[in-house]
């Protein structure tokens, strides 16, 4: 699937405004473990992860910390950066390679104007966002590290079966040795 299809599942997208969204999609490909945005700079893209698994991170204390994961079908950026127009504090690493579909700023507004109804795209986008957000938020703070765990088997067992053990350690906010002692026990 691509950007164009996933915007018309969210909302009925003409087909004039399908053939302009298409001509201003972007695609890139990068390699396993490199970095496509680095924290610091004005975040001026929304991705659309069409083949691999990438995930955004920030330093705390020289350690890296996993903020989110996304895989096929999945849409990424540095959210805060990417809306408010301030550098971000998020790093952007595919953890395998991939090939993302993206979508400027600049070119993301022109589109809402040009046609509206994409408008409901952006905000579906933003909620679905925002609620795994919230639920990792609310799991970090309420449940014991292994049913952190358990959830996110049960919830994206992709990311169980390839993300980096220890992005998926920091994204569960637990150590890599507790990580290991709780797939050890199941």
């Amino acid at each position: 699937m691509g950007l164009v299809s996933k915007i018309q599942q969210l909302v009925d997208l003409s087909p004039e405004g399908a053939h302009w969204l298409s001509g201003n999609i972007e695609t890139f490909s990068y390699k396993k473990n490199e970095k496509f945005f680095q924290a610091g700079r004005v975040c001026n893209y929304l991705y659309y992860i069409q083949e691999g698994m990438a995930g955004g991170y920030y330093m705390s204390d020289e350690q890296e910390v996993c903020n989110w994961i996304a895989t096929e079908d999945d849409f990424a950026t540095a959210y805060y950066s990417f809306i408010s127009r301030k550098p971000s504090y998020e790093s952007i690493e595919c953890f395998e390679a991939c090939t993302i579909q993206a979508i400027s700023h600049t070119v993301l507004n022109e589109l809402y104007l040009r046609f509206p109804e994409t408008e409901r795209a952006g905000r579906l986008i933003l909620e679905e966002y925002y609620s795994r957000l919230e639920e990792r938020l609310l799991s970090i703070q309420f449940k014991t590290a292994k049913e952190r765990y358990t959830q996110l088997c049960d919830k994206r067992p992709e990311i169980i079966r390839r993300a980096p053990l220890g992005r998926i350690a920091t994204y569960l906010g637990m150590k890599q040795e507790t990580l290991s002692r709780i797939r050890a026990e199941k």
